[in-house]
């Protein structure tokens, strides 16, 4: 790692300039000038003005890049429009989609304590995108599922689960899907045993079923890229909202850091946009940076404004994106 690593700022659109903004102060109070933050463009204000998504310059700068902050975008409903964040994910091949999950001190829907990361193949699934139409009225879309592509992404999983001393959870649908989802959940079965990690397997469907229910029976869950997605979504509902939601998109050679939650343009300048998703997120960047006491303070400072009670809309409170923001530079000030 270079003496000042090298950041990509993609702030987006809607909120995404918001809540990357606190995320930004937040970095610069913990590391002052360490980090080379290099702000790019990318979302729908850039299609309408140039006729692209993210423009190609901007790629080869996350490809030399440490790490890459990324807002959120909003993708233009024309077919020929893709995807930011899909286009970074497969130019930089980051294949393993990290959302952790844990239950901050804030309202939310159940009262167990749980602390789960749900690594989400990112690259291959029904996300490829290649769908059809067959005839009048009948679609079909490909659903890729590798051998490789299933071991890589469970080595994350590994990892993670060999930090956190716990045990990976298979989550799949393998009764149904018997080849796609019959050859991840073996890949992933020979990746965890040769490793010498305890693992188990749940259903898709039962496994959402157990995360309203028992969300603490879970600590590492390994899953494709569809169900990832929607499994991720509902347990930032069970921390009570998305805006508490980090993630992470690694690879072997390239990462790239962002909130779970959407532009949602609806609120995009009210300033009651939660910014800790955006702050957790940079916390989470540090951490692959090498800067895990950082991280672990962001993390603090975190946990105690939440406790304060200093919280926006989303999370039942009446404080602004600056008065959060405010709180969690005051707590790292403090030290």
């Amino acid at each position: 790692m270079n003496a000042s690593p090298t950041v990509v700022v993609i702030p987006g659109d809607g909120i995404g300039p918001e809540v990357i903004d606190a995320a930004v102060r937040v970095l610069r109070e913990v590391l002052g000038g360490e980090l080379e933050l290099e702000e790019r463009r990318a979302g729908y204000r850039l299609w309408k003005e140039k006729g692209v998504t993210i423009e190609e310059d901007t790629i080869e700068a996350c490809r030399e890049a440490d790490a890459v902050l990324f807002g959120a975008c909003t993708t233009p409903e024309d077919p020929e429009a893709e995807s930011p964040i899909v286009r970074l994910r497969r130019e930089l091949d980051l294949y393993a989609n990290v959302r952790p999950a844990r239950s901050w001190p804030a309202p939310r829907p159940v009262e167990a304590e749980f602390d789960l990361v749900i690594v989400r193949e990112n690259t291959e699934g029904l996300y490829v995108g290649c769908e059809c139409e067959v005839h009048d009225g009948v679609t079909l879309a490909l659903r890729k599922i590798s051998r490789e592509g299933a071991r890589r992404v469970a080595e994350v999983a590994c990892d993670l689960a060999e930090e956190r001393d716990g045990r990976v959870t298979i989550v799949h649908k393998a009764n149904v899907l018997k080849l796609t989802c019959g050859t991840f959940k073996r890949a992933a079965i020979e990746a965890i045993e040769a490793r010498g990690l305890e693992w188990d397997e749940e259903y898709v469907d039962a496994a959402a079923y157990r995360l309203v229910r028992e969300p603490d029976r879970f600590d590492v869950l390994l899953t494709s890229n569809l169900f990832g997605d929607i499994l991720s979504d509902l347990a930032a509902g069970l921390m009570g909202s998305l805006g508490l939601a980090p993630s992470a998109n690694v690879g072997d050679e390239h990462a790239l850091f962002e909130p779970v939650h959407g532009s949602a343009p609806d609120i995009a300048g009210k300033g009651i946009a939660n910014p800790l998703a955006a702050i957790l997120s940079a916390a989470m960047m540090l951490d692959w940076l090498g800067y895990e006491e950082e991280a672990r303070a962001i993390e603090r400072a975190v946990e105690a404004t939440l406790r304060d009670g200093v919280r926006t809309p989303d999370l039942g409170g009446r404080a602004s994106t600056e008065e959060v923001t405010e709180a969690v530079l005051s707590r790292l000030r403090e030290g």
